[in-house]
């Protein structure tokens, strides 16, 4: 049975909320966890800079993520309780950043 691939890139949006665009560069490694407790979502996926500090959420709706990225849903029980990954693009204009999951 051929063993199931991590898609490469999510859509991280919401980050105007938090630190904005701003204090990161392409390069960066992020930390993703499960927002288990999120009462909107049950498949949402917080983002943390390497510092620990909440910086936004893995996108999960058509509107919000980028075509050629993966939603929250098609990560969320692929990452066990966490993961990392690494800023390839940051689009500053709309505050969101595409991101590979290492």
């Amino acid at each position: 049975m051929k063993e199931k691939t991590m898609p490469a890139f999510v859509t991280i949006n919401h980050l105007d909320d938090y630190q904005g665009t701003t204090f990161f560069k392409v390069g960066d490694e992020l930390i993703l966890k499960k927002d288990k407790d999120n009462i909107y979502d049950d498949e949402a996926i917080i983002v943390y800079d390497k510092h620990g500090t909440k910086s936004g959420y893995v996108a999960n709706s058509v509107s919000s993520v980028i075509r050629g990225t993966s939603s929250a849903g098609r990560i969320y029980d692929k990452i066990e309780d966490g993961a990392s990954c690494m800023i390839r693009f940051i689009y500053t204009e709309e505050a969101v950043m595409i991101a590979e999951i290492l």
